[in-house]
This record gives structure tokens, sequence and C-alpha cells, in this order.
């Protein structure tokens, strides 16, 4: 994982990739350190800054996001509040879904 694994996970969001995602990124989960809530947009932002050269960047713009269990594709990704000790997920379109 990418991040630092001593992280406290409170002050952390947890993001996690799935299929091209994570293949794109090269890891299943990134943690980001954080003193607050950041936006959908920034956490976005952070993972591609830490994944530089690849394709994460292109991949996640056709992810569905979940925070924690709850679905925020739809809705403005500036508008959506991260807070520390979430999980955000990134999960590609799948064949036949």
């Amino acid at each position: 994982m990418s991040g630092s694994s001593s992280v406290d996970e409170t002050q952390a969001i947890r993001v996690r990739y799935w299929a091209s995602a994570k293949s794109a990124a090269g890891v299943d989960a990134d943690h980001l350190p954080v003193d607050g809530p950041i936006s959908l947009s920034e956490v976005l932002t952070r993972v591609v800054a830490l994944h530089p050269g690849t394709r994460l960047a292109d991949v996640l713009q056709v992810c569905s996001a979940l925070l924690g269990d709850r679905p925020v594709t739809a809705e403005d990704p500036a508008e959506v509040m991260v807070p520390p000790g979430s999980s955000v997920e990134f999960l590609p379109p799948f064949a036949g879904g």
C-alpha cells in the first residue's frame, strides 16, 4: 500500500481500488492522511498524484464511487465531504452489469 502504514486510521481516509482501477494504481488501496474532512474531488486529486505516469485518472473517470456503503457517483465530487476514518471505494464498470 502507498502512504504510511503507521497513519492513525481515524486521521486517514482509506481508498480502495477494484478491478481495472486496482490494475491502474498498481496497489489495492491507499491511505490518505488528513487533518479533517476533504471533498471527494480532493481525494481524486490526491490519489492520482500518488500514482504519476499511470492511467488511474482515466480509469477513475468511469468508476462508480462508494463512500462507506453509500453510492456517491451521481453527486458532485466537490460537494461530497469525506471525513477522516472513512473508506472510499472505486469500482469500474463490470461486464454484464
